[in-house]
C-alpha cells in the first residue's frame, strides 16, 4: 500500500487530542485543507493539460508554416520569362 503524506496529515490533524466542543472546528478546518488540495492539483491538470493542447497544435500547424506552390520549377520558370 501507498504511503500518501496528504491523507496522514488529514489524518493526524482528525486524530488531535482537542476538545470535545471543538470536533466541528476540526473537521471544517480539515476539509478546507482537502479542499483546497484537491482544487490546487485539478487546476494543475487543466493547466498541464491546456499546454500539451496547444504544444499539440504549435506541432501540427508548423508544417504549414512555409509556403507551399503548386507551380513546378519549370512553370516557374517560364512564368518569370514572360
Amino acid at each position: 500500500m501507498m504511503h500518501d503524506p496528504f491523507e496522514q496529515s488529514l489524518r493526524d490533524m482528525l486524530n488531535k487530542s482537542q476538545a470535545p466542543s471543538n470536533d466541528d472546528a476540526s473537521l471544517n478546518k480539515v476539509l478546507k485543507k482537502a479542499n483546497r488540495q484537491v482544487g490546487a492539483g485539478a487546476l494543475f491538470g487543466l493547466f498541464g493539460r491546456a499546454l500539451e493542447s496547444v504544444l499539440i497544435a504549435l506541432n501540427s500547424g508548423s508544417e504549414h508554416i512555409k509556403p507551399v506552390s503548386n507551380l513546378s520549377v519549370k512553370d516557374i520558370a517560364n512564368h518569370k520569362a514572360e
